[in-house]
């Protein structure tokens, strides 16, 4: 591989699906605080709301994932204006 290509802190990175706790290790430069036994490595964690294991375009199913609470922000609104 070319040296010099990818920034300094390219490293193995294990990103983690909250809605559903599946985790996969790729390389990234994703800023990260928190660590991960991982396969028998510890590696640091970044947490992702939604991946392909969990995105309803990916598993076919029509699975309503809503963390933040965006979907009843989202009705309350349309309620007021439909009145």
């Amino acid at each position: 591989m070319k040296q010099g290509l990818h920034p300094e802190n390219y490293r193995p990175v294990v990103f983690k699906d909250m809605s559903n706790g599946d985790m996969f290790l790729s390389r990234s430069t994703a800023k990260t605080t928190e660590t991960i036994e991982f396969e028998g490595e510890t590696y640091p964690l970044y947490k992702l709301e939604i991946s392909n294991t969990s995105h309803p375009f990916y598993t076919g199913k029509s699975k309503l994932v809503d963390t933040a609470g965006r979907v009843d922000k989202f009705m309350s609104r349309y309620a007021r204006t439909k009145k």
